[in-house]
């Protein structure tokens, strides 16, 4: 008995550090992408010169290196690692909640509702007497949080069922796409090209605020979804399963709920929306570490940290002179990955 428990003992300890092994070469790998995204753009500066400028801080000799790298490049990738990192923590706690492998924070409705908040800013946000460029992602985030606050509402009345969750999410997307379509149809050719342009999903605007905004959001929500790793594990074994365990599973939904729309909306306010992120880092990161949540929500915040900061990358190298939206290449490379997806759930079935 003692050998046979040392035996399992021993092979738990050997998962644990290939899953903390698998965890410490995605990071390695997220910090060499970024190193990359740092030095291709537009203007072109080599790698010995990017790390000159890093050395010598915003206030280096170089005056030309220091406001690219520090006012432009940086802001951009660090955005992007954050941004990628929220939705892909956003979009395995919704699959996990939800028990649903193609649940997402586009695919059910909450970057639609953030699309709308942009656009109706961008659309007559100029009668009032603050900045667009605060306005717009204010409005983004507070529609995030309607979006959330109707879909909670219904499954409050309905049940706070997987099921009843993914209608009302549904049904809050096509609400908000047709306000949109209403928005678009409303806007004058100038208007119409910016907004088009935010819900491309784009990390040009990026700054030094985004920044700020999106990674204190992002740690103040990380300790409250890592407490809840283990019941996240224990719901992936089914709602009666969890039960028996002792987990309130209605309340672990509301709550998960409403984080994922924090983090969701920390994501697409300053960047626009962005798709397919969401929906296939998790994927990946289970791939890689498997159903426990201590593992899988760090790789699923690095996994779509990855995928993003490849998505700037390839934009660059792809258009060098006119960077191509980070949501266009997202759209694009994430449709073979959900269809990689799809396949795999049916030869599961």
């Amino acid at each position: 008995m003692n050998a046979g428990a040392e035996i399992f003992r021993g092979g738990y300890r050997r998962e644990g550090a290939r899953r903390l092994a698998a965890v410490a070469a995605a990071a390695l790998a997220l910090a060499a992408l970024m190193v990359v995204d740092l030095v291709t753009g537009p203007s072109g500066m080599p790698l010995a010169e990017v790390r000159d400028a890093l050395l010598a801080g915003p206030d280096g000799p170089d005056r030309r290196a220091a406001t690219i790298l520090w006012l432009l490049r940086m802001p951009q990738t660090l955005t992007g690692a954050l941004v990628g990192a929220c939705l892909g923590v956003s979009g395995l706690m919704m699959q996990t909640i939800l028990a649903n492998p193609l649940a997402s924070p586009y695919t059910l409705g909450f970057s639609a509702a953030a699309g709308f908040g942009a656009a109706l800013t961008i659309l007559f946000g100029g009668a009032l007497p603050v900045p667009q460029w605060v306005l717009v992602p204010a409005a983004a985030f507070a529609s995030t949080l309607v979006a959330c606050a109707i879909i909670y509402a219904i499954a409050h009345f309905r049940g706070a069922s997987p099921e009843v969750l993914v209608l009302a999410g549904i049904a809050v997307l096509f609400f908000f796409q047709s306000l949109q379509s209403l928005l678009q149809f409303m806007a004058s050719p100038e208007v119409l090209q910016q907004i088009v342009f935010w819900l491309f999903g784009s990390l040009l605007k990026a700054s030094w605020t985004s920044v700020q905004v999106t990674g204190a959001i992002l740690v103040l929500c990380l300790p409250f979804v890592l407490r809840d790793a283990w019941n996240l594990t224990a719901l992936r074994l089914g709602d009666a399963n969890a039960a028996s365990l002792g987990l309130n599973v209605a309340a672990l939904r509301r709550r998960s709920f409403g984080l994922v729309a924090l983090l969701t909306a920390a994501a697409v306010s300053f960047t626009g929306t962005i798709g397919f992120v969401g929906l296939i880092a998790p994927h990946v990161g289970r791939a890689l570490v498997g159903e426990d949540h201590r593992f899988g929500l760090p790789m699923a915040a690095l996994m779509g940290a990855v995928i993003l900061v490849s998505a700037s990358v390839l934009g660059k190298l792809i258009s060098p002179g006119a960077v191509i939206p980070v949501g266009i290449i997202t759209a694009i490379a994430g449709i073979p990955m959900l269809m990689g997806v799809i396949l795999t759930q049916g030869d599961k079935r």
